[in-house]
């Protein structure tokens, strides 16, 4: 068990590497003040965040005392808190902030690989596994990578990790509705995703289906799409429902992203 798991946690942290890569490939290269879709962030501010995302998780996984001690600053001024890793990057030169974050993202990798086995790591939310960890951070930079890959006009190919992404936001669906102060569904939801090779990738049991390209689903999941502009298909009243609050990030409710063509 201990070397599936240790197995499960190597290939997460590949994973992960090879997700930042692409990134960073597409901000080498790239005019940092290009607005993204997010409101009022620029690329630098889509890097900035990871970057200062990955201090938090490397103090959580090195010094989880010192990060928990953080908690109820960060708790009382959340908009602060992120608005500051921001600030105190504005003003780097661009080769400096590559530099710096990638220093950072390395040092967290190689920490979380080090974590003792059976270890819970703290964070905003519950604490977490080193694997559950890696998986939510791979999330993070697929998601705001889209931001960067949308702000910049570019067609990212999808990848077998977006099968990280589907299986957080299928764990995530009762907190989906948790973060809004609904109650979540008894009935269990099945996710069938066509996977870029063209497999299938399925998730959960019961009648109610959730069907479409796995991409698609991250999209919706990481709320970098509205529901409308994505094919995916909802059978049942509670698979329906779900697409409309699915929210595989930690935070409180997200408003997601206008439908194509909206005012919005």
């Amino acid at each position: 068990m201990a070397t599936d798991l240790a197995t499960l946690l190597a290939t997460l942290l590949a994973d992960l590497r090879d997700e930042q890569a692409d990134l960073r490939g597409l901000v080498q290269d790239a005019d940092l003040g290009t607005p993204t879709p997010a409101e009022g962030w620029d690329v630098r501010d889509a890097v900035a965040h990871l970057a200062g995302t990955d201090v938090e998780a490397l103090l959580a996984a090195t010094r989880p005392d010192a990060f928990v001690a953080k908690l109820p600053a960060v708790a009382a001024d959340i908009d602060g808190f992120l608005t500051g890793q921001l600030v105190e990057r504005r003003d780097l030169p661009k080769d400096r902030l590559i530099a710096d974050w990638q220093a950072g993202f390395d040092a967290m990798v190689t920490a979380f690989a080090d974590v003792p086995a059976g270890t819970k790591v703290p964070w905003y939310g519950p604490p977490m596994s080193p694997a559950s960890f890696a998986t939510a951070r791979l999330m993070e930079y697929w998601a705001h990578g889209q931001d960067v890959a949308d702000a910049l006009g570019v067609r990212r190919a999808p990848t077998a990790r977006l099968r990280h992404v589907a299986h957080l936001g299928v764990r995530t669906r009762g907190f989906s509705y948790v973060n809004r102060g609904l109650t979540p569904p008894e009935a269990d939801v099945k996710v069938e995703l066509t996977a870029p090779d063209g497999t299938t990738w399925t998730f959960g049991e019961g009648e109610q289906r959730v069907t479409g390209p796995a991409e698609d689903f991250c999209l919706l999941v990481t709320q970098r799409r509205h529901r409308r502009d994505l094919d995916l298909t909802a059978e049942g009243e509670d698979a329906d429902r779900w697409l409309d609050v699915a929210q595989a990030f930690a935070g409180p409710p997200g408003p997601g992203r206008a439908p194509k063509g909206s005012a919005a």
